[in-house]
């Protein structure tokens, strides 16, 4: 991510957790005006999420994948 986060002022890159996230890894910044518009433009999808309740596992796999796919060289 190229833009901004509080306490990562060159964006976030790929690979590395978001300093926002706490223990649980919820957006300690969620609701804020401080979060960047990119985290609230992303829309949930049965793609993204998995079609059943899994704790987050889908997700999270599915965006470490992303995030490889989108790393620069």
């Amino acid at each position: 991510m190229s833009s901004p986060i509080p306490g990562m002022p060159n964006g976030k890159p790929a690979g590395v957790p978001c300093v926002q996230l706490d223990d649980q890894l919820r957006c300690k910044i969620f609701g804020q005006p401080e979060r960047p518009a990119v985290c609230g433009q992303l829309q949930a999808s049965v793609e993204m999420c998995g079609a059943v309740a899994d704790g987050g596992v889908h997700v999270r796999a599915w965006l470490m994948r992303l995030e490889e796919l989108t790393r620069p060289g």
